[in-house]
């Protein structure tokens, strides 16, 4: 069985997001996860760590307002400098936190550009932004999102996040694969994991078509766990769901 990381922005939230940590440990997970950390301090994030014993694999960099439909701005020329802060932010959360990776967020594609356009700005972004991470041990991320659920996400393919890993070409940028958008948006999800197995770093996993726990939608994931199993694949496999009903009336899909 893979390492299963609980994704404690979406599991557990019937409690105290600090809490969660604790509630992850004591229900067999391996390790946490989360989108955004950044309404606690370091101090906090990295106490709720050390108590609960739990290993920080993944934080996201800051989205903006995402109220107000923000999803990131690594591809936006016109915000440059807010980007290069939430990189700041992101790496002194890595640094307290463990050195998890950091997952940085595209954005949306902005009004009157191609995507193209975008497509230059984030590589040259992405290239800055790899260069701050090297210099403090940390390891980033790009991850397709499926244009049903975030339309406009300036990355929805997983041929055009490899085109642009390549691009970008960092050693310690990879790509953040999650069965769920994969399947969705292009279908075939369990031969692009094996396609695009030498570089990835990070596993994400949830029910096909509504994000519910993996054992409900479309998508089996037995054969996805076996082929994960016997491949070369070391790290987390993050579990980014939301539960039907309550998060531990959903956990027996991990007995199973």
């Amino acid at each position: 069985m893979p390492k299963l990381c609980a994704n404690i922005s979406m599991l557990f939230n019937e409690l105290p997001f600090l809490q969660r940590y604790q509630a992850a440990a004591e229900h067999n997970f391996w390790a946490v996860e989360c989108l955004f950390p950044y309404d606690f301090s370091v101090f906090e994030v990295a106490g709720a760590i050390d108590k609960s014993g739990m290993p920080q694999v993944l934080i996201n960099t800051a989205a903006g307002d995402w109220n107000a439909g923000d999803r990131g701005m690594a591809c936006d020329a016109n915000r440059q400098q807010e980007f290069q802060q939430s990189i700041k932010q992101a790496l002194d959360y890595a640094t307290a936190m463990g050195k998890p990776l950091v997952h940085v967020m595209a954005g949306l594609i902005p009004a009157g550009i191609s995507l193209e356009e975008a497509e230059d700005v984030y590589i040259d972004n992405l290239r800055w932004a790899a260069v701050k991470a090297h210099k403090v041990d940390v390891r980033l991320t790009m991850e397709a999102i499926n244009p049903m659920d975030m339309p406009g996400y300036m990355l929805s393919k997983q041929a055009q996040s490899l085109r642009l890993l390549k691009a970008i070409n960092a050693d310690n940028l990879g790509l953040q694969f999650d069965f769920f958008h994969c399947q969705k948006h292009e279908g075939n999800a369990l031969h692009q994991f094996e396609q695009l197995l030498p570089y990835i770093f990070h596993v994400q996993i949830a029910g096909v078509p509504e994000r519910h726990e993996p054992n409900t939608g479309e998508l089996n994931y037995d054969p996805v766990f076996a082929v994960i199993d016997a491949s070369a694949y070391e790290g987390y496999v993050g579990c980014e769901y939301r539960p039907k009903t309550t998060t531990l009336e959903g956990l027996g899909w991990m007995k199973n």
